[in-house]
């Protein structure tokens, strides 16, 4: 049997301390956190750098290399930094470094770094094993080579292949968000496909419990199948929490893909032994070709934004056809002043309050107080779109609904009202690349921090 602790969904978003002084009680046989997702977009990735605080990360990170310590047993954490750049790997190690000589630790760490070199990937391309995932955008060399940061996504070979190496704390570029919870138990021989199902449970914590925001939960493996328990005495798990977590991020509630196979939970039986845990069986590991997903970022514009205010009801009433006027304007201005063709560059005028999220889609027709005005800017660099910043500003400030009626006058919330943005990223990679070797798109180094 193998029990998995997990304090929480990703590091920096804090959780119950007294559910994890519980778990720990309980004699875990590995702490294991995730550091991040590619749900905050691609500008972490494209960047190198992590979404959540340093100081935030630092302040729970020492609490788990404490707890570490208390417990005698590995800690893990996969997509180091949010992204899982290799930066990223770097930017945690350092902090665990800091850490380590504040605390008169001595630690083996083990770092996976899953950047991938442009040649490896290119390589892949044209040896034709590199395949499109659903709706993947097209790739090729050039694409390829604009990439400022691509990763591979590591699974349970990896991970294992670092706890091979002894290692009392484990920090892994970009991971599955299984891959982490899953590889103690199938390399101690645990039930393979309830590894990976209770891996793919307890991911976020205790997000497949009643209580989502007490973040600790515990999982036993063992070699017919996983109990699931949270840590927070207020928190239960039942069975529609457990297998509802299946649908989390995942467009099959009985498929999920993986390095290597998939995990088949068509048959999964989910039994409550009590009013707070869930005893899960008939999970099932299908291997297939050993595949790692690639993820990649490039710069593809620059932005600024304007943000006003508007009040008054006429306005309030009107703000779409205003709105869409002030484009109008914006952008034939932007063409003959800056020499710009349409091509070049964007304007995107959002109605926070109205439709800002939806935009066409939205079908409520609400009439608020007030509206917020976001002006996006994207030109093919920073100093052009300040520019184009610039001249949308009075449009923010003054624009009237007719050319026959007095001036009116919004409200910005600062000055200057513009704000730069800097570089746009997005994903261009959404690929799977087949390899011979689960560890030949990965490296793994050891280094002893501390004092010794």
């Amino acid at each position: 049997m193998t029990r998995v602790l997990i304090p929480a969904g990703a590091l920096g978003l804090g959780y119950d301390r007294g559910a994890l002084e519980r778990g720990l009680a309980n004699g875990p046989d590995i702490i294991a956190i995730d550091g991040g997702s590619t749900d905050s977009g691609p500008s972490y990735l494209g960047r190198g750098v992590s979404k959540y605080s340093r100081a935030s990360t630092k302040v729970e990170w020492r609490e788990l290399m404490q707890a570490r310590a208390k417990a005698g047993v590995p800690l893990v954490i996969g997509t180091a930094g949010t992204c899982g750049a290799d930066q990223t790997v770097d930017w945690l190690l350092g902090i665990t470094r800091e850490i380590a000589a504040e605390e008169g630790m001595q630690v083996r760490v083990a770092t996976i770094r899953s950047g991938q070199p442009k040649g490896r990937v290119k390589a892949a391309l044209a040896d034709g094993r590199l395949r499109a995932l659903p709706a993947a955008p097209e790739v090729s060399e050039a694409i390829i080579d604009d990439c400022s940061n691509i990763v591979a996504l590591a699974g349970v070979e990896q991970v294992a292949a670092a706890l091979a190496t002894g290692a009392d704390i484990v920090i892994a570029g970009r991971t599955t968000d299984t891959a982490i919870i899953a590889a103690l138990p199938i390399l101690r021989g645990d039930h393979p496909g309830a590894a990976w199902h209770g891996a793919k449970i307890g991911e976020c914590g205790a997000l497949a419990t009643t209580h989502p925001n007490s973040g600790v939960i515990q999982i036993d493996f063992d070699a017919a199948g996983f109990t699931v328990e949270p840590m927070a005495p207020e928190a239960a798990a039942t069975p529609y929490t457990v297998s509802a977590h299946m649908l989390y991020e995942n467009s099959d509630p009985f498929i999920l893909h993986e390095p290597g196979g998939h995990l088949d939970v068509t048959g999964s039986d989910y039994q409550p032994l009590d009013k707070r845990r869930v005893r899960v069986e008939g999970s099932k590991w299908v291997k297939g070709r050993y595949t790692v997903k690639l993820e990649g970022a490039r710069v593809v514009g620059h932005q600024s934004v304007g943000l006003a205010v508007m009040r008054d009801r006429r306005y309030v009433q009107n703000a779409r056809e205003w709105a869409a006027d002030v484009a109008a304007k914006v952008r034939a201005k932007i063409e003959a002043r800056m020499g710009l063709s349409p091509g070049d560059f964007d304007v995107d005028i959002r109605l926070i309050g109205m439709d800002a999220t939806l935009g066409t889609l939205e079908n409520r027709r609400d009439v608020p107080v007030e509206v917020g005005i976001l002006g996006i800017l994207t030109c093919p660099t920073q100093e052009q779109a300040a520019e184009a910043a610039k001249i949308m500003n009075p449009y923010l400030l003054h624009h009237p609904l007719t050319e026959d009626e007095p001036m009116p006058t919004f409200a910005f919330p600062f000055s200057p009202a513009e704000m730069q943005r800097g570089a746009l990223y997005e994903f261009c990679l959404n690929h799977v690349m087949e390899l011979d070797d689960p560890m030949a798109a990965f490296t793994l180094d050891v280094h002893e921090v501390g004092n010794a």
